[in-house]
Order: C-alpha cells, then sequence, then structure tokens
C-alpha cells in the first residue's frame, strides 16, 4: 500500500497497486501550476486509488478539454490530474507520496515546451508532446 497526503495533511490517499507509468512533464501549464521547472507524475490504475481522507477539500481546475486537476483547497498541493483519454487511470503528483515507492523508469514529456533555463541532465526517454 502506497501513501501519501498534501501539505496542511488534510487530503490523505492510497494507492493498492503499484506506479504503472512514471513521468517528467515539461509542458508550460505543469511548470506554472507546480512553480518548478517540471512535475513528476505516477500514473496508477484508477481502481487501487482512494482518498483515504479530506476528499471534500479538493478543488478541480479544468485545465484543458481533456484534463482535470485536483489540489488542496487549502494548502494547494496538486494531487493529481485525470485525463479523459485514460479514463482509467489517474496520475498523481509524486510530491504527495510518503518515502521512496517502487516505479518504473522515467521518461520526459513535452520536452518541446521545457523551461529554457532547465537542462536535462539524464538519458531518459525524451518525447517532444504527449506519450
Amino acid at each position: 500500500m502506497l501513501n501519501g497526503h498534501c501539505e496542511c495533511q488534510r487530503i490523505q490517499i492510497e494507492v493498492d497497486g503499484p506506479i504503472e507509468d512514471f513521468s517528467f512533464c515539461h509542458c508550460s501549464q505543469c511548470r506554472r501550476l507546480h512553480g518548478a521547472d517540471y512535475a513528476t507524475f505516477a500514473g496508477v490504475k484508477k481502481n487501487v486509488f482512494r482518498y483515504a481522507s479530506g476528499q471534500d477539500q479538493i478543488s478541480i481546475y479544468e485545465s484543458s478539454a481533456k484534463n482535470d486537476r485536483a489540489f488542496c483547497r487549502v494548502c494547494g498541493s496538486t494531487i493529481l490530474v485525470e485525463s479523459n483519454d485514460e479514463p482509467d487511470m489517474v496520475y498523481l503528483s509524486m510530491s504527495v507520496f510518503d518515502g521512496d515507492p517502487a516505479r518504473p523508469t522515467g521518461y520526459h514529456a513535452w520536452v518541446s515546451s521545457k523551461a529554457p533555463w532547465h537542462e536535462i541532465n539524464d538519458d531518459l526517454e525524451q518525447h517532444d508532446g504527449y506519450v
């Protein structure tokens, strides 16, 4: 079982299954919403994810026609992204997890939109857009 929480700990999450997708998104939207050079996501099957508490503290931001982003309305922590293109998956912000959960090899997405000051210094796959 994987556990996690937002910064103020009002929202608690549980994942009873493996992280199936591990990505570093460099799109301008993720950069703005995370306040960082890129956002790191763990893709899990929707049926193994649940809010253990604090679901009433979630706000949803429809960031595009296909993506909804959930964040804590109190502390602002990004919790997850849900995509209409992948209704069986949720993409949790790695920042909410406790510890160092097992995950597959990662990759970089939307490298075509990366911050000009950020240099990618690893050998992971790089994709210009959505994977």
